[in-house]
């Protein structure tokens, strides 16, 4: 999983970053959802645009115009150039057969998310990421088949805390550091139905990270480094 796209070669959070991930063959691209002033669902992690553009505001106080105007940089990088803040839908339809999208639900509608992934007949190529509890409910509510994702608690610790916070939620996918999980809590969610995607997004000289999570039987890893994972599983044969 690539988060924020690959972006050691361009920005975070766009298409560039996408379309590297896409070519380089990785499973799911990370995105985050926010929404305009006017309603409309654009990509960017952070609330505001300040960090990676070259203008000012918060993204719910700025309408779809102000964005299109924007340009996306990345400031310790200026050699890869310049680019536009995206929309979801253009991340649909560049993502579709393509790549499998991991959706970070920052702030947004999820009446209005659904209905453009079935415009985009996205629906069964998509994990949602879930930020708060009334989100959750929506999600369920709206689309019971879309496989949700939460982070594991932080006074989730071994085996059996997993097993009683899985029978609660019946949560399908959960996210979380690598190092919160043991060997026997993985398998304690497997046996629930339950896949372990943690995070590793550590540079890369410390690769050796991604071992100790594997052992555990994790079934992914998010990471900063795609092509640097999927070389290190390739030669071990794991992919």
């Amino acid at each position: 999983m690539a988060h924020r796209g690959d972006h050691t070669q361009a920005p975070e959070n766009t298409l560039t970053a996408f379309e590297n991930a896409i070519r380089e063959g990785v499973d799911y691209v990370e995105i985050d959802l926010r929404t305009t002033k006017d309603s409309q669902l654009i990509i960017m992690h952070d609330a505001s645009v300040d960090r990676m553009t070259d203008g000012k505001g918060f993204v719910k106080d700025l309408v779809l115009g102000d964005i299109h105007k924007l340009k996306v940089k990345n400031k310790a990088h200026p050699e890869w150039g310049e680019h536009s803040v995206p929309t979801f839908r253009e991340v649909l339809a560049l993502c579709r057969n393509k790549i499998n999208i991991y959706l970070d639900f920052k702030n947004a509608d999820p009446g209005e998310a659904y209905k453009q992934l079935l415009e985009y007949d996205m629906e069964k190529q998509v994990l949602v990421y879930i930020n708060n509890e009334d989100q959750f409910h929506k999600w369920r509510k709206l689309a019971p088949q879309i496989p949700l994702m939460l982070s594991l608690p932080d006074d989730v610790k071994d085996d059996k805390s997993v097993k009683v916070f899985l029978d609660k939620t019946g949560i399908p996918i959960l996210d979380g550091g690598h190092a919160q999980y043991s060997s026997a809590m993985v398998k304690a969610a497997m046996e629930m139905g339950c896949i372990v995607v943690p995070d590793i997004q550590q540079p890369v000289e410390d690769a050796p990270l991604w071992e100790s999570a594997i052992k555990k039987g994790i079934s992914g890893l998010q990471t900063d480094h795609p092509v640097a994972l999927i070389n290190f599983l390739t030669e071990r044969k794991i992919r």
